[in-house]
């Protein structure tokens, strides 16, 4: 059976550095990242650098006309084996229909790579025609259940392995947003050097945080509904950051991200959700399932809505709402944060 995303983002990956290559290939999505890599990889491989300045064409929709794409896509290399042309924005080069005929008949001596930043309409041509005669892919954007895999393969690809939580830890501290999550992981492998190993301590090290102060020992103590240890831990954080106010919203950000997975664990156990289905609803590695599943015994789900409110109001003072230092923000925060009744006995 076909994959409704086409073609795996490591087979094309591999396939370029391999050397292979097709004709014409058709990318669409939100997921620009990944998109990105590809072309980078496919030109690093494709081409030899003294090779690009007559064979590579690297064109942008809004800004290109599509007789003078294709005759760019048509025309035979120059002392290379291959050209390479690259159309980003695809989408919206005007007048784009005539590629229904180029994707019929490519020209065997080009790479072309179409790319659209969005997902066109794929029953008008030519994207019906790219979709059933290039090598075409659907990048989305990654849900955060899947964003810890991602990390661990892209280590491992890397040659790290992971241990323990390190790959959830690394999810939950910079998010969804995979160009930086790239630069983390980047960074941590900088910062483990030879270690082949990657692990929990490792990222709050890197992190420039220490195993007693850090925003993930800061989750469970407000899961807890512990307000003084919150409070020592978050000032332990702004004392150490170069820049307090970055520092206060990641602090933040992070939190947010806590307090939506407890509010989908919530609904995960009104249904009776079997206990191994829950991680990957809520987003979580099983690693940590049972952490959440403790700070649901004290938070109801209004208080949770609440902590929203409080997060959302601190989020505004920080960006410029308020004339108020990190500090106290961020203490006012937790109080609301911490302040409520247990919701069992």
């Amino acid at each position: 059976m076909a994959s409704k995303t086409g073609a795996p983002h490591h087979d094309l990956a591999n396939a370029f550095r391999q050397g292979n290559f097709k004709p014409l290939y058709f990318f669409y999505g939100d997921e620009g990242f990944v998109m990105d890599e590809l072309q980078a990889l496919l030109i690093e491989h494709a081409l030899q650098p003294h090779e690009r300045d007559f064979n590579l064409d690297v064109v942008f929709g809004p800004e290109a006309h599509t007789p003078a794409v294709l005759a760019r896509c048509g025309t035979f290399p120059m002392m290379a084996e291959r050209r390479v042309v690259v159309v980003r924005g695809f989408e919206q080069l005007e007048d784009n229909e005539p590629f229904k005929g180029y994707a019929e008949e490519p020209n065997p001596s080009a790479v072309v790579l179409l790319i659209c930043n969005r997902k066109p309409n794929l029953a008008q041509n030519p994207y019906r025609a790219l979709k059933k005669h290039a090598v075409w892919a659907e990048f989305k954007t990654l849900y955060d259940d899947k964003l810890p895999g991602w990390i661990s393969r892209r280590l491992k690809a890397k040659g790290y392995a992971v241990q323990g939580g390190a790959a959830q830890m690394i999810a939950e501290a910079v998010g969804p947003e995979l160009r930086t999550t790239s630069h983390e992981i980047d960074k941590l492998i900088a910062y483990v050097g030879e270690q082949k190993t990657i692990t929990e301590d490792d990222v709050i090290h890197a992190a420039g945080h220490s195993r007693e102060a850090n925003v993930f020992e800061l989750q469970k103590a407000i899961g807890q509904g512990a307000y003084e240890r919150s409070l020592s831990i978050t000032d332990a954080l702004l004392s150490g950051a170069s820049n307090r106010q970055g520092e206060a919203l990641m602090v933040v950000s992070v939190l947010v991200s806590y307090f939506t997975k407890l509010w989908k664990l919530t609904s995960c156990l009104e249904k009776r959700m079997p206990e191994k289905d829950m991680p990957g609803h809520i987003g979580v590695s099983p690693f940590f399932l049972g952490e959440y599943i403790r700070a649901l015994r004290t938070y109801r789900t209004a208080e949770i809505h609440r902590a929203f409110d409080a997060l959302l109001a601190a989020d505004v003072e920080l960006k410029g709402g308020s004339e108020r230092g990190a500090r106290l923000i961020l203490t006012l925060a937790l109080g609301r944060l911490c302040a409520r009744t247990p919701a069992f006995s």
